[in-house]
């Protein structure tokens, strides 16, 4: 079972007959396996990740600190979920350290995302505090290594 929830997560797009073949499982096991991963919430989607530096559309992704003031009877859950409603967000961690949450977001450019912080999040209420961070290039994300740029030429002296 837990193979093939790594298998699945490595890639997605392998058949039930590979999934079986790699577990040793029958394919109708696995059918079903995943089946009830989906049912119970284990398996919550299935997602490709994208280089979109390789392509002509223009995006900027950002890592957002964030400080809140925990809810009384339900801790940072209450402000966590108002967060993650928007469509900007793309993920939401509890953290340990000096801030509280993580939240990754996109836009367009960095003055749409500057204006998601500074008037849909450090407004809201129980948040105390951001710190912004723009992601410059990526290079590895879920396992994947981005495009490796090819090595310039390096100028070779001879004396």
């Amino acid at each position: 079972m837990k193979k093939l929830l790594q298998l699945l997560e490595e890639d997605c797009t392998l058949t039930h007959e590979q999934l079986a073949a790699m577990t040793g499982m029958t394919v109708e096991e696995v059918k079903a396996d995943i089946k009830k991963f989906e049912d119970d919430k284990v398996i919550l989607g299935y997602k490709a990740i994208v280089d979109w530096d390789q392509t002509d559309r223009e995006s900027v992704t950002a890592l957002i600190e964030v400080n809140i003031i925990p809810q009384r009877n339900e801790g940072f859950d209450r402000v966590a979920e108002r967060i993650y409603q928007y469509d900007e967000v793309e993920s939401v961690y509890l953290m340990s350290g000096s801030y509280d949450l993580t939240v990754i977001i996109s836009g367009r450019t960095l003055k749409e995302v500057a204006q998601f912080v500074g008037q849909r999040l450090a407004p809201l209420e129980g948040v105390t505090g951001t710190a912004t961070h723009f992601i410059l290039k990526k290079y590895k994300e879920k396992h994947l290594i981005f495009k490796k740029h090819e090595e310039q030429e390096r100028e070779l002296i001879f004396s």
